[in-house]
């Protein structure tokens, strides 16, 4: 038995659901995958599938086998990646996690950039907000704002982002447009809060202008833990929402959120990417931290600085938010 081609074709089923679609993945017959599975099983004395007519599901022992031959595979991969024809032509697969909105809105976009430089290098991306246990899940690397909690990982920061707070015009028609952080406070106006994944508590407002800073919580009225539903809950007018200006911009242009309190700057988060403290960097994950770095570097939506979501001056986008005010007043 080729213990290395078993082990291979068991990852590809396991993560393709089925024998017909690993095959297929594979370009291998069915009858050589199932032959290929079978003979493992019977190597290990272990069932490590269990079989339907419609998919394939890990045992127990299939799971914990799984993630070994995970790392096995990585680790092959990273010996080939040290040779030097795999230094100038990096392959392997690559385990990614960002959040929900730069993966939506920068890093899915600037993909096809980043294949066409190494065409062999697979991504396995994840999108969401939560957070990822990076060696438990096998993960290579994570791109997050906010400071870094876990000290043994390494963090290379790569930018930041800055958020700006906003309102639908039919909210400010209801509730009428705040002149000041601390009308947040009161009975009169609504608030989106984002919570923490980790702590479950929510994330304050935070305001400066010169010298003065505000931190507030204000009255919220829902409560979520993924930036595009905090995005959401702002358009469909359900309170005052703390954003990122790269995700506003749009919004704010097309008139469905305005932006408010702009003589006072929100908060600015760093962004990292975040791996392993591995002795040894791979050549394939080496390539791709430079190339995130450089993507954040230039990015003009990541680039834009407080309170000018859409490279305005702060007046022309005061002037703006005073015509949609007037135009939901109208309305």
């Amino acid at each position: 038995m080729d213990r290395f081609a078993a082990m291979q074709t068991f990852v590809r089923v396991v993560e393709a659901g089925t024998f017909t679609k690993a095959a297929d993945l594979m370009d291998l017959p069915k009858a050589t995958v199932t032959r290929l599975i079978q003979t493992l099983e019977a190597h290990l004395q272990t069932q490590l599938l269990n079989r339907t007519t419609r998919r394939v599901t890990v045992t127990a022992d299939g799971a914990a086998y799984y993630e070994r031959a995970l790392r096995v595979l990585g680790e092959i991969d990273e010996l080939e990646s040290s040779m030097s024809h795999a230094k100038a032509n990096p392959r392997g697969r690559l385990r990614i996690d960002v959040p929900a909105s730069i993966g939506h809105m920068l890093l899915i976009p600037s993909l096809p950039a980043f294949h066409a430089r190494y065409p062999d290098i697979q991504i396995d991306l994840g999108v969401s907000d939560r957070p990822v246990d990076l060696i438990g899940e096998n993960v290579d690397c994570v791109v997050r704002g906010g400071e870094i909690v876990d000290q043994s990982l390494i963090a290379r920061r790569i930018g930041e982002f800055h958020t700006i707070v906003c309102a639908s015009p039919e909210y400010l028609k209801r509730h009428g447009t705040p002149q000041h952080p601390t009308e947040l406070e009161g009975t009169r106006h609504r608030v989106v809060h984002y919570f923490s994944h980790r702590t479950g508590k929510p994330y304050p407002f935070l305001f400066t202008k010169g010298d003065e800073k505000i931190e507030l919580t204000g009255s919220p009225v829902l409560s979520v833990n993924d930036s595009n539903a905090t995005l959401a809950a702002g358009i469909a007018g359900l309170g005052v929402i703390r954003t990122a200006t790269f995700m506003a911009r749009k919004h704010i242009e097309a008139g469905t959120l305005v932006p408010l309190l702009l003589d006072w700057c929100g908060e600015t988060i760093p962004i990292y990417v975040v791996y392993p403290p591995n002795k040894h960097l791979s050549t394939k994950l080496r390539v791709f931290v430079d190339w995130v770095a450089d993507l954040f570097a230039t990015s003009p939506l990541i680039q834009r600085q407080c309170c000018m979501p859409d490279g305005k001056a702060p007046a022309d986008v005061g002037a703006a938010k005073a015509r949609q005010g007037q135009a939901a007043v109208a309305a």
